[in-house]
């Protein structure tokens, strides 16, 4: 079981965490909405929870509860800057389908 950081995603996830001056790294979750029936949901922590698993890549940590890593468990989390949009990438091998505006996704 893992999650992964590209090392931009990483550079970009701690540039933040330096800029709001606390937090051990960022949530990555899932929420149950849209089209497909899942979402994906992303949120700095500042303190861990009991049963949070937690993975490092480039020195930055990425915590996940056990409902959500059922879904996401293999993703690798990049960021990209296309034209003027920039955003988060998931590369989730266990998604089986996405909803036509991407906001949402099935495994």
């Amino acid at each position: 079981m893992s999650i992964t950081l590209t090392e931009k995603a990483a550079k970009h996830v701690q540039k933040f965490l330096d800029r709001r001056g606390k937090g051990v790294g960022l949530r990555l979750g899932v929420r149950t909405t849209g089209c497909s029936g899942l979402a994906y949901k992303l949120e700095y922590v500042d303190e861990l929870e009991p049963h949070d698993e937690v993975f490092e890549s480039f020195g930055v940590k990425v915590i996940v509860d056990p409902k959500s890593l059922a879904y996401i468990d293999g993703t690798e989390l990049d960021f990209a800057r296309e034209g003027l949009n920039e955003g988060f990438k998931f590369n989730n091998p266990n998604v089986k389908d996405e909803c036509g505006c991407g906001e949402s996704f099935r495994v």
